[in-house]
């Protein structure tokens, strides 16, 4: 006979798993949500560190190149120095007497009438097109000058704006506002929303009825209306634009949440809590809101790109974000000004807008499922 010895019981149970690291697998398994992820973070980091690569600051005008189109070439282009040259001296009252190009180096004989300040030559740097200029060469009476100026390189991979400024600064620039602008009022709207929703549900009865009536009656208050009567007090810009929209757009969280919160305090969980004595404060806390985080991630996702386009709506009413600041919305509004000579400048901002709002639904819903409660670990 053989002999088998059990050096211990065989376990095969595994560490329990939290929540969150539960929701963190199942996100990063859903494949679309957890790109979308990497794509807004991709867009989030290129407006925060964007605008110190391209070379170029939101507010520089380039008036030689206005409504500049899209590529990788650099400007000035070949054919477009000499007359670009030509606009230069007429400003300074010069007259190009002799003009020629190489490796870069612009050699000029500029004459006048008279004799020749050496700091109308400023307009040459002025112009960003051409670098510092250096004198080779002076007639006796000072009315003849031979000069040497390098071409700058520039580039604008999404073109140029109706003034001349670099339209991919200025979307990576607005991104930061836009974004400021919605994650700031949607966290706003949860804090408040939230809060009033589980209250007004946990509490129920007249409690309850009087607390919806308030939302009905906010929600019969028209928007601009609203907007308006805020401009009266106080002066148009980013923190008008955040206290409006952040005092209105709680009210479908607090409705969503009042909605999850009377469906949950029914369960089995909620009353073995109030059974064992737990507070009202610490049944919503450990209980309710926890139970009502996919709804929410997924209503505060979308409540998010809503908030921009509320901007963009504020912006091009001109009750939003002022110059010299800017946003999408802001640039949408003047891309759609001037669609038909320079479509990139709507077609830049859009595209950031549509990739943003786009992730954002398809994150939503990754994380709706991500933090489910009533959905098995896959295996």
């Amino acid at each position: 006979m053989f002999h088998v010895e059990h050096s211990g019981p065989m376990s095969t149970a595994t560490p329990a798993t939290s929540l969150a690291g539960l929701a963190r697998r199942r996100l990063i398994r859903n494949r679309p949500a957890f790109a979308a992820l990497l794509t807004l973070v991709a867009v989030a980091l290129a407006c925060l560190l964007g605008p110190f690569m391209t070379g170029h600051t939101p507010e520089r005008i380039y008036p030689d190149l206005v409504r500049t189109a899209p590529g990788f070439e650099a400007h000035p282009r070949p054919e477009t120095v000499r007359p670009a040259i030509d606009r230069l001296a007429f400003r300074m009252r010069l007259t190009v007497e002799d003009f020629s190009e190489r490796d870069g180096i612009v050699r000029l004989a500029l004459t006048a009438s008279q004799r020749i300040d050496e700091r109308s030559l400023s307009y040459l740097p002025r112009s960003d097109l051409f670098g510092p200029p250096t004198i080779l060469e002076r007639s006796e009476d000072g009315r003849r000058l031979v000069v040497e100026a390098r071409v700058q390189k520039l580039h604008f991979l999404l073109g140029t704006d109706v003034l001349g400024r670099d339209l991919l600064t200025r979307c990576l620039v607005a991104g930061r506002i836009s974004l400021l602008i919605g994650l700031t009022a949607t966290l706003a709207a949860l804090l408040v929303g939230v809060t009033y929703g589980a209250v007004s549900g946990m509490l129920g009865g007249a409690v309850d009825a009087l607390m919806m009536r308030v939302v009905d009656i906010l929600y019969a208050l028209p928007f601009v209306f609203f907007v308006i009567v805020l401009l009266v007090f106080f002066r148009a810009g980013l923190w008008l634009v955040l206290v409006a929209v952040a005092a209105v757009e709680w009210l479908d969280m607090a409705r969503i949440v009042r909605t999850q919160t009377m469906s949950l305090k029914s369960r089995d969980f909620v009353r073995a809590a109030q059974a064992l004595g737990l507070t009202t404060p610490a049944i919503l806390a450990r209980h309710i809101v926890p139970n009502t985080l996919g709804p929410i991630v997924v209503a505060a996702t979308l409540l998010v790109p809503r908030v921009i386009l509320l901007e963009s709506f504020l912006s091009f009413l001109g009750l939003g974000v002022q110059e010299p600041a800017t946003s999408w919305g802001v640039l949408i509004a003047e891309g759609s000004r001037a669609l038909e000579s320079a479509p990139w400048m709507l077609a830049a901002p859009a595209g950031l807008l549509v990739v943003s709002l786009v992730s954002l639904n398809l994150l939503g819903d990754g994380l709706a499922d991500a933090l489910d409660p009533r959905l098995s670990e896959p295996r």
